[in-house]
């Protein structure tokens, strides 16, 4: 008895299983659906659409400096950050370097 219980609840079940999709909130009438609004925009705003596919270098940019401040950042030798009068620099407990700034605190999670 308790098996046909079981089996006639599981039946009533997956008979209510295809009226979940009219209150689904992502397929319910009247809500926002993707229409690719964004890429038209995007595409709109671009000058040349093959920028899409293959990026363009900016203009401007020193790669000699960024370079420098990538080396300096590898060999744990960075820069202080300078102190203004908005907000003290100091630097964070268990920072490396002596800059104010340090890249992400080191967890013990890491070995996993």
């Amino acid at each position: 008895m308790r098996r046909l219980t079981l089996l006639l609840r599981l039946l009533l079940l997956c008979a209510a299983l295809p009226g979940c999709a009219l209150t689904d909130p992502q397929t319910r009438p009247g809500t926002w659906q993707p229409t690719g609004a964004n890429d038209a925009n995007l595409r709109a705003m671009i000058a040349d659409p093959h920028d899409l596919v293959h990026g363009q270098a900016g203009s401007g940019t020193e790669a000699a400096v960024a370079a420098r401040a990538v080396a300096r950042y590898r060999a744990d030798n960075v820069k202080d950050l300078p102190d203004s009068a908005l907000a003290p620099v100091s630097p964070l407990p268990g920072g490396s370097g002596g800059s104010g700034a340090s890249a992400a605190p080191a967890s013990s999670t890491d070995s996993e």
